[in-house]
């Protein structure tokens, strides 16, 4: 009998719930009990959802208020020496979320742990901050109160934990740099003791998940893992261990050899020949997890041709050693297509959420089980379904396929190099550490309401234009009022930095309810890339014109980049990223032209996805970053000497792709660096970057706001990697997500720090 598992499930609830509940108990709407008593119903609804599709595996602490590697963080004991005065407070809420997003009152004053992208996804995770002779205790039994809880509802799960491999591997070290492989011995004694009281309350299996397999790992890495799983594997439960993001075949022959009891294969990402290889000698008396359903993107599974796969491994594996699963957690996918009573009646027969993946793993499972189900209708429908995608007139246009071939090499360079566009943008005349933001201004619960009554058409265009036009200027006249050099409009048109783009584009379609997790409370509704790719017509020009017309200043025209509009969309996987990303890039080229005619001299264009596209494997690096560099070069590169073009990057490590991010030749790059205390520009020491910087002096993710004193630091810090004549001054994210009251103190405060080292 084949089996059938999900290795995780989306936390955020059918209708957002986990970002209402978390962002009332932040606000004071609801006490602690309230928040839990309702992410308990969370947790059960999820339960009781998968018990009913008939998976066998039901996956527990896969749930989380805020991030997993935070849970893991406090389940560990690895909690930052800045935060003892919430660690010695009774409300452990207190030091869970100030760990995530800062503490700030009138007596303590603690900025947040780092956060970062989870792999090459959109999701970030908090970033374990560890020291040399660092202790690690039991000290959040969460994993297996969650295990019990789900117990006393009726359902036995596989709990899900980060195995210590992959927790020390993504933390970094606060101290002097030290191995942190030397913490290991220590951190498996908390983990041993978690096993084995998971085996006393009866879980049968639990799934470890070690994402850094799809990593290229060093030596000393790939033998801590045959150590690490000997000592794990006495006193435990059954251990699935899982990988996922790419083909864990480089690493296949730890895999073998490792004492678990079961490996997951994220077979989305592993091509025919490397599963060849995996099967030609998989050990008979392990479990294979086949991670045949795409956790990551919202197609419906080919359930013909994934049969056809399933029927090759069992015929190696066998029935009894066989699991059905998703490739990897459902966290990345939205809840339920049932929802999305709006969607085309054609696409939406070509997708497949959360709840339908559920039916597909279940389907294959059974189909193995009953040879009845491959003549059901169920079947009959995917098989028609697939078939209809394919030869749809919906996705093809031969207009743009033409024009993605008349792509030139001069299409790709500026006129003139960086120290030449640079004499020429002095006509600018701006000062000395010149002061900018990176786009968004908070987006109050007012625009958000006119919004949604322009949506509903209770409000006509040119009310919600005017009232539009009103926040616009109010924006800009607080910007002039506290001297920023270079202003932004405010976005308030904006629902989302992709959304609304896609929105404008051919070739897009959106979803109503087809929310995902980035981190805590923040939910994005990517949309979805079904066919190809054009501008219909201006889509920023009308905003921008308008912001330049209201102000003597210079205001910055504000783009959302090829690569990051790629990256968080849900892309088509019919043809190759490259030819989607170029296409895109065309689009944005036809509006930074319009930008540039209506007199618009900066114009930004951002790419906080640029580092999160690279693949897993270095052996892909240099074919992705070609198509991704070239992509933003087509959106940018055919401007005067005169427009200055800026990029924004953040929550990323770039010390990989310096060189890849100086052949972008934009003349401005703002990036992420306020959490890391300026750290990310450590990279910038040996690495001479000829263009301007502006590193952010303050975390827009939390609610705290710095000090002057905190800004100055940071900028001070920078001119020891950077020429001062090529520091910008900005915050490291756009501020759509902050409260008009800290973004105005926050501001203020930059550009006093910007005034006083001029």
């Amino acid at each position: 009998m084949l089996l059938s598992s999900n290795l995780g499930y989306p936390r955020i609830g059918q209708n957002r719930e986990l970002k209402w509940l978390l962002e009332s108990f932040w606000k004071k709407k609801i006490n602690e009990s309230e928040l839990l008593l309702n992410i308990s119903n969370i947790k059960k609804n999820n339960w009781i959802k998968q018990k009913k599709a008939g998976l066998n595996f039901i996956p527990s602490n896969d749930f989380s208020l805020y991030d997993h590697v935070l849970d893991m963080c406090l389940t560990v004991d690895a909690i930052p020496d800045r935060f003892k005065k919430l660690k010695n407070k009774k409300n452990k809420l207190d030091l869970y979320f100030g760990m995530a997003r800062g503490y700030q009152n009138k007596k303590i004053d603690i900025k947040a742990m780092e956060m970062t992208k989870w792999f090459d996804t959109n999701y970030h995770y908090i970033v374990p901050e560890l020291k040399q002779n660092q202790k690690f205790n039991l000290a959040f039994s969460k994993v297996i109160d969650e295990f019990i809880e789900a117990k006393n509802f009726g359902i036995i799960t596989r709990p899900v934990i980060l195995g210590p491999l992959s927790f020390l591997y993504l933390a970094k070290s606060t101290s002097k740099k030290f191995n942190k492989l030397s913490l290991l011995v220590n951190l498996l004694q908390v983990y041993k003791l978690i096993f084995k009281s998971l085996k006393n309350f009866g879980a049968e299996w639990i799934q470890v998940d070690e994402p850094i397999l799809s990593l290229d790992l060093n030596n000393e890495y790939k033998k801590k893992f045959i150590s690490t799983y000997k000592t794990l594997s006495k006193n435990s439960p059954n251990i699935l261990l899982t990988s996922y993001f790419s083909s864990a075949y480089t690493n296949y022959n730890i895999l073998k050899k490792l004492n678990v009891k079961g490996v997951h294969f994220d077979l989305v990402n592993t091509d025919k020949k490397d599963l060849n290889k995996i099967l030609l000698n998989f050990p008979k008396n392990k479990f294979f997890s086949a991670g045949i359903i795409n956790g990551r993107n919202i197609w419906k599974n080919n359930l013909a041709k994934s049969l056809e796969i399933i029927k090759k491994i069992k015929k190696k594996v066998g029935d009894d050693k066989l699991i059905i699963s998703s490739s990897c957690s459902l966290l990345h996918s939205p809840v339920d297509l049932n929802k999305e009573e709006d969607l085309n009646p054609i696409i939406k027969d070509w997708l497949a959420f959360a709840d339908q993946k559920l039916k597909e793993i279940v389907f294959i499972q059974k189909s193995f089980n009953s040879d009845l189900l491959k003549n059901s209708d169920y079947f009959i429908d995917n098989k028609s379904s697939i078939k209809k995608r394919e030869n749809s007139k919906l996705i093809h246009n031969k207009k743009v396929k033409s024009r993605i071939k008349s792509i030139t090499p001069k299409m790709l360079k500026r006129n003139n190099s960086y120290l030449i566009r640079r004499m020429v943008q002095s006509e600018l005349n701006l000062p000395l550490f010149p002061t900018t933001t990176i786009g968004s201004f908070p987006q109050t619960s007012e625009v958000r309401k006119f919004r949604l009554k322009y949506k509903r058409k209770e409000i006509s265009k040119k009310t919600y234009e005017n009232f539009l036009k009103k926040e616009t200027k109010k924006a800009i006249k607080f910007q002039e009022n506290i001297d920023i050099d270079v202003i932004v409009h405010g976005e308030f048109e904006r629902n989302d930095m992709v959304e609304y783009f896609g929105e404008k584009l051919n070739g897009f379609i959106f979803t109503k309810f087809g929310w995902v997790q980035s981190y805590g409370s923040r939910c994005v509704k990517p949309p979805i890339i079904f066919g190809d790719i054009s501008r219909a017509q201006p889509m920023t020009v009308f905003w921008s014109k308008f912001a330049q017309s209201s102000t003597k200043k210079i205001v910055k025209g504000m783009l959302t980049g090829p690569v990051t509009i790629l990256q968080w969309s849900f892309v088509r996987d019919d043809q190759p990223r490259e030819t989607t990303c170029k296409q895109i890039a065309l689009s944005l080229l036809d509006e930074v032209l319009d930008l540039e005619k209506n007199n618009l001299k900066v114009i930004q264009i951002d790419e906080p996805a640029l580092r999160e596209g690279l693949p897993l494997r270095k052996s892909d690096w240099n074919s992705y970053l070609k198509w991704a560099i070239d992509s933003f070069k087509i959106a940018s590169s055919s401007v005067k000497d005169e427009t200055q073009i800026h990029t924004h990057m953040c929550y990323c490590e770039f010390d990989d792709i310096l060189d890849s991010i100086e052949k972008l030749d934009a003349d401005v790059i703002s990036i992420e660096t306020s959490r890391s205390n300026m750290e990310l520009l450590d990279s910038f020491k040996n690495y001479k970057y000829p263009n301007s910087i502006g590193p952010g002096v303050y975390d827009i993710h939390s609610p705290r706001v710095p000090t002057i004193s905190e800004m100055k630091i940071l900028l001070k810090k920078a001119q020891k990697f950077i020429e001062k004549e090529k520091i910008w001054v900005n915050p490291d994210c756009g501020l759509k997500t902050r409260g008009w009251s800290e973004v105005k103190k926050a501001l203020k405060s930059m550009t006093t720090v910007a005034k006083s080292l001029r």
